[in-house]
């Protein structure tokens, strides 16, 4: 059974880091590509940040120098490093891979931003 699992939210002052981690478990997150998204409600998926199998990153322009994503192929965990938070980057953060034609999402983890 194919698992992923974020943590690391928190609330956090505008400035501050945060790192998220998600746990992959059924499935090695080392031969796919690993996304992180996130989504407040009433609004569209915002794909964050992208890691493909040989390492290439890809980040949105509202996150770039500010995020970096990373993976630990021994811990089968990927990472997203936030620095300089923003109180727009509130939401909820989730970890996407897509394996046989299909997309596996884990639970979200709350990211807020606020002083």
């Amino acid at each position: 059974q194919i698992q992923l699992v974020e943590s690391g939210g928190a609330l956090v002052q505008p400035g501050g880091s945060l790192r998220l981690s998600c746990a992959g478990s059924g499935i090695s997150l080392s031969d796919r590509t690993v996304d992180w998204y996130r989504r407040n409600p009433g609004k569209r998926r915002e794909l964050v940040a992208s890691m493909r199998r040989g390492g290439r990153t890809n980040y949105a322009e509202s996150v770039k120098d500010r995020f970096i994503i990373s993976r630990d192929n021994a811990k089968n965990t990927a990472f997203l490093q936030m620095n300089s938070l923003k109180p727009e980057d509130t939401s909820t953060y989730f970890c996407h891979v897509i394996y046989d034609w299909r997309d596996y999402w884990g639970p979200g983890t709350q990211v807020t931003v606020s002083s």
